[in-house]
This record gives structure tokens, C-alpha cells and sequence, in this order.
């Protein structure tokens, strides 16, 4: 095609347009930050300021992260690079009822410092400096005013909502409900954010999140103080409008998980698109997960729209000491956590009556729980004391004459503090379960809670991880799925529920595209690393680092990673923008020669 210019041409790589449909070697020219030729043939590369040979490498739509906590690193830190360099162009912020829409520093810091495992201080200082926005409409243009390197979507968060409204306070003590007028307040807010283009509101019933501070210090967020009158209020605006209810539900309270899965029925109203909380195999009760799937199914088939979100990898995690979200569940670990001074801490944790209640919730079978509760299955990574690295709680317990575990871990605990680094994997530990769990219709790609959580795990690369995972299987003989349908899980499936501009990259699409190398999908993509976070103080947290698996990555035409690593202008230009639900930007008009055919 000559006499056509092009800002860059993608050569010869075998192009994925999002949809499923089968996949080609084919050359893509993006003009104006949109695509605007796909061809089988060559284009004419004169005049053209940048080349990308793909040949050999998938060139795919941009991934999509659906549920992140960027919150707070996105008002210092827009670029987001740690999500771009591993081929994920839109992230969604607002997720298990935390935003920064209405919150003030204090109670944001309360919020998502413990929950979230932000340092408060950070939290609360970049609020602070940040903040210049009193509704949803201004927050969308503070962050479009902002160097936002992959494109933001967003929900509202309840919590958000909720403590802005009736002060942290009241609104996390349980003899408290919202006024009338507060009640009318937060509906009007959420009405508000719906019309500036939110894809919804996220909200929160599980009660292990527990809030930081001092004045409402160990209390759970303020959605989960929320009874069914507050919430179908919400919900109904939710419903007339079309847009999602993120939730996460009560795991040890049965009647909730059911009733928050049926609230997506319709019958004479509109079915409530419902993103829960999540599907995971996990190891302390391995039969649950087998419900799941029957459970999304028997919903959708009675004209309900409600999907499980779930990470499509090995759930690991890296702890310091004991500050790990999961021992939130349970009362000994929840009283250790609740004590924020070391001192405190630590003759807590030598005192007998302590240690046997930490006995016995480590050795209770009863009820639902994430962590499996098992120190065999807690392997020490790092620790002043080289003689226990490398082994289990449960095998220095038996080294030191057979102490329990639990006093094992307690002991290095008080020896080593923040110093004793280790590790388990909680759930998603069997590939069979994975493969099915990732053709199962009632489940999404997502839950990577990038941008939180920053000592305990790194999950930015999950996509590039279920593609390995299903490019092997292919390679074995074994496929559970093609490439394409893999790419569309990642991609375009999730942006047309949630409604946003994005996940495609055919004719007229923007051009949201990652480059990716098969051959380099390898066990790089396990590996461990860190770095540290500017804008935390330095704070080394956990990343992925496969920059030979991930060639280049453009955001809307521009390329914000080339070779593995992040271009300059990342940052320093703004390439993301706000997707706005359920609103198209209009392509560039076509010019005649221009529309190649794709076929």
C-alpha cells in the first residue's frame, strides 16, 4: 500500500484482533493513536518514523487489569509502569469499596494503609499533596491532567462514599445507619460518578479488612457496616444504569456468599452485573471451588449476569515477620496485628495465654478461611540466622526439639522481626483446576490487586503467565484452550462487559498493543524481584521482571515500553486517558486505500 504515511507500522507478526477469532501474520500501520491498516501485504514504510519488526512475536490488544489498587500510586506515580512493561494497557482502579474520590488524607490513609498494606504516611501524604477534586467529574480530570501512562477506568468505592458522608467513625460502628439526607448524599454521589463515566461502584462485606489509625483502629471498612436497605438502594441505581457491582463477600457467612450471587437475578427488574470476589482453589478447602462454577452457571441461566473473578496463577505470598493480611482472620494473628508498636507487639507474642489461643486457631478445621494454617507449608526465604533459610516453620520446630509451629514461627518472629522473610502458596496450586477454571464462562481474568499489598506478592505479569500456560499445553499435545480464546479472556471479553473502549485492535480500534515473544514465555516469568517505589519512600516492593518476554507496548499509538523496558517519554506524557463506560471514541475517518482487507 503506497502513498499511504503511517505514525508506526507493526511488520509481520501474528496479530490477535481480541475477539477470538483465529489469529494471522499480518502487518498493522497506526495512524493518529488508532489502528488504521491491517494487511496482509506490506505497507509502504517511507516517510514512516518508527518500524516494529514482529516477525515471530504475538502481536496482541493491550491487557486488561480489572481489579487493582493504584488509588493512591497513580496520584504521584500516573506513568504505572509496572503494569505497562508487562503488556497491560488499562488498569481499573476503585476496587473492594476503596477510592479517593471523597476522602480526605486521614481517613484514606486509615483506609488503605493496613487493608492494603500502603504505608499510612504515604497514603495519607499523597492525598494530601494530590487531592484537588470534590466529585467524580473532577476526579476524572485531575487524573486526565496527569502523565497516566496505560488507560484508567474506575468504580466509586462504598467505603469512600460511606466515610465521607457519616465520618469514619459512625460509619464503622454497628449501632450506626445513615441519616435519611446522608443516605440521599450518597446516593447522589454514586449517581454522579455513573454519569461521569465510572463502570460502577465496588463494595466490601468481608471482615478481615481491617482499618489502620488510632481512633477506629482494627474495625473493619465502612461497607461492611452497611445493611440490606443501604445497599439495594445503591444496587437499584446500579441496575437502571447497566453498570457493575464489584463485591466481595463474608466467606464465613454462607447466606451471604448465596445472596450476593442471587442479587444478580433480574425477573422484573434489570439483573445487577455482579463481579464477585473470588475464584480461587484454595488449599485449606479444596471442594469449594467446585461449587463456582455451578453456582455463576445456575445464575446466568436464570438471567442473571454474575461472574468470579479470579487469578489465573499460583496464589503466593511473601510475608515479613507476621504482617500478612491473612492472619487478619483469625483472632491471635488480628490481636498481634492490631498492636502497632514493636514493644507491644512483641510481649504480646511471648505470652503463653496468647501462644495457646494461637494454638488453637491454628489447629481449628471449622469454618472458611483463606490461609490453609499450616507452617510445614511456609518455606523461610530470608532470615540474620542463615542456618533456617531454606526450611519450613515446621521443620525448625522439630530441629529445636519438637516445638510446635506455631511457637517455631513465634520465636523467629521475636528473633528476627521484619528481617524473617518467607513464603506459601494459598490457593490456585493445581494446574488442572487452573485449566478449568480458565475456560469456565462464569469466571474473569482479574484480581491482580496490583499496586497493593507491596512485601506480599507481584501478580503484573498474570496474563503473560496464563499464556505460557496455555501455549505449553498446546505444545504437550493437551490444549485446553487456544492462544486466541486466552487473549480474548484477557482482553476483549473483559472490556465489552465492563463496557469500556478497549481489549480490541481491529480496523478503527485504538491502538492499545502489546508485543509479545512466545519463545520468551518462560520461567523468567517466575522469577523473583524487586524495586524500590519513589514515591514510598524508597520502599522495596515485589515486581516481575520478564523484559524479554514483553518487546514493545503502545498506548494509544505511542510506545511506552520498546525492548523490554519503558521509553522515555513514560512519566513525562501523558498516553493513557480516562475510559469513560459505555462511551466509544469516535475513529479517525478513513481514507480511501487505507481499510486493508483483513481477510
Amino acid at each position: 500500500m503506497s502513498g499511504v504515511t503511517f505514525d508506526t507500522i507493526i511488520r509481520n507478526g501474528r496479530w490477535f484482533d481480541g475477539t477470538g477469532a483465529p489469529s494471522a501474520v499480518r502487518t498493522i500501520g497506526i495512524r493518529d493513536g488508532h489502528v488504521a491498516a491491517v494487511t496482509a501485504d506490506g505497507l509502504d514504510e517511507a516517510g514512516c518514523p518508527q518500524v516494529i519488526d514482529a516477525e515471530g512475536k504475538w502481536v496482541l490488544p493491550g491487557m486488561i487489569d480489572i481489579h487493582t489498587h493504584y488509588d493512591v500510586e497513580v496520584l504521584g506515580g500516573p506513568e504505572l509502569a509496572e503494569s505497562l512493561r508487562h503488556g497491560v494497557t488499562t488498569v481499573l482502579l476503585g476496587s473492594c469499596s476503596l477510592s479517593t474520590v471523597y476522602l480526605g488524607a486521614v481517613d484514606a490513609g486509615d483506609i488503605f494503609g493496613r487493608v492494603e498494606a500502603i504505608p499510612r504516611e504515604h497514603v495519607i501524604r499523597a492525598v494530601d499533596e494530590h487531592k484537588t477534586w470534590s466529585n467524580g467529574k473532577e476526579y476524572i480530570d485531575a487524573l486526565e491532567a496527569r502523565a497516566l501512562g496505560p488507560n484508567v477506568a474506575a468504580f466509586i468505592g462504598h467505603s469512600d462514599m460511606r466515610a465521607a458522608v457519616m465520618g469514619l467513625d459512625r460509619a464503622t460502628r454497628a449501632d450506626e445507619r445513615p441519616s435519611r439526607d446522608e443516605q440521599r448524599r450518597m446516593e447522589g454521589m454514586l449517581r454522579e460518578a455513573l454519569r461521569a463515566g465510572f463502570v460502577g461502584m465496588s463494595s466490601q462485606q468481608l471482615l478481615f479488612d481491617k482499618l489502620d489509625g488510632e481512633v477506629c483502629r482494627s474495625r473493619t471498612l465502612p461497607s461492611t457496616y452497611a445493611k440490606a436497605g443501604e445497599l439495594r438502594r445503591l444496587k437499584s441505581l446500579l441496575r437502571r444504569s447497566g453498570r457493575v457491582l464489584q463485591s466481595g463477600p463474608d466467606i464465613q457467612n454462607p447466606f451471604n456468599l448465596v445472596s450476593q450471587a442471587l442479587q444478580s437475578l433480574g425477573g422484573v427488574r434489570n439483573p445487577l452485573k455482579t463481579s464477585l470476589l473470588s475464584a480461587a482453589d484454595v488449599k485449606s478447602n479444596p471442594y469449594a471451588i467446585k461449587m463456582m462454577g455451578p453456582v455463576a452457571r445456575l445464575i446466568n441461566r436464570l438471567g442473571g449476569n454474575f461472574r468470579w473473578q479470579h487469578l489465573p496463577v499460583p496464589f503466593e505470598v511473601y510475608a515479613d515477620g507476621i504482617d500478612l493480611v491473612v492472619f487478619e482472620e483469625f483472632g491471635a494473628g488480628a490481636a498481634a496485628l492490631h498492636l502497632r508498636d514493636e514493644v507491644e507487639r512483641n510481649e504480646l507474642l511471648r505470652d503463653e495465654a496468647y501462644r495457646r489461643g494461637f494454638r488453637k486457631d491454628y489447629e481449628s478445621r471449622f469454618g472458611m478461611r483463606v490461609w490453609h494454617r499450616d507452617f510445614f507449608d511456609a518455606e523461610i526465604v530470608a532470615c540474620p540466622d542463615q542456618s533456617v533459610v531454606g526450611k519450613s516453620f515446621g521443620e525448625v520446630g522439630r530441629d529445636r526439639g519438637g516445638v510446635h509451629p506455631v511457637d517455631a514461627f513465634l520465636d523467629l518472629v521475636l528473633e528476627h522481626g521484619r528481617s524473617l522473610r518467607w513464603r506459601t502458596t494459598i490457593s490456585n496450586h493445581r494446574p488442572e483446576v487452573l485449566r478449568a477454571l480458565a475456560v469456565d464462562p462464569g469466571v474473569q481474568m482479574g484480581f491482580s490487586d496490583a499496586g497493593a499489598h507491596l512485601r506480599n506478592m507481584a501478580f503484573y505479569n498474570m496474563g503473560l503467565r496464563l499464556l505460557r500456560h496455555v501455549r505449553d499445553a498446546e505444545r504437550a499435545g493437551a490444549p485446553f484452550m487456544t492462544v486466541e480464546q486466552a487473549v480474548h479472556r484477557l482482553t476483549g471479553e473483559l472490556a465489552d462487559w465492563y463496557r469500556i473502549d478497549a481489549g480490541h485492535l481491529r480496523l478503527g480500534d485504538r491502538a492499545d498493543i502489546a508485543i509479545v515473544d512466545p519463545e520468551r514465555l518462560d520461567e523468567t516469568l517466575d522469577g523473583y524481584a524487586e524495586e524500590s517505589v519513589e514515591q514510598y519512600g524508597g520502599l522495596s516492593r515485589m515486581v516481575n521482571r520478564n523484559p524479554a518476554t514483553v518487546t514493545a507496548v503502545l498506548v494509544g499509538g505511542q510506545t511506552v515500553v520498546l525492548d523490554g523496558e519503558p521509553t522515555p517519554i513514560v512519566g513525562h506524557r501523558r498516553t493513557g486517558r480516562f475510559l469513560r463506560a459505555a462511551h466509544k471514541a469516535p475513529a479517525p475517518a478513513a481514507q480511501e486505500g487505507v481499510l486493508a482487507d483483513v481477510g
